[in-house]
């Protein structure tokens, strides 16, 4: 059984996440042109590699930040939203 480490709950079995996307910059909706959002909406990177992205552990609720590997599936690391330092794309 696969485990993922919540950053509230310790380990606990994949079947109690779920995956939310990868993060990402959203553009300034006061300044954005609608090519912006389109590339924002519709064009996301393929490339293999560590990924930082959303998941939720549904019993309780909380949501964190995982670092995934998606090459190997492995989860490096994880830790809460707030602590997510916000890129500039």
């Amino acid at each position: 059984m696969k485990l993922i480490p919540c950053p509230l709950n310790g380990l606990r079995p994949a079947d109690e996440f779920i995956y939310a996307g990868e993060v990402r910059h959203m553009p300034d909706p006061a300044q954005s042109t609608d090519a912006d959002w389109a590339r924002y909406v519709f064009h996301r990177s393929g490339v293999p590699g560590v990924k930082q992205e959303w998941w939720c552990h549904t019993p309780s609720g909380y949501w964190f930040i995982a670092e995934r590997d998606t090459t190997t599936d492995e989860i490096l690391r994880s830790y809460p939203a707030a602590q997510r330092k916000v890129e500039a794309s």
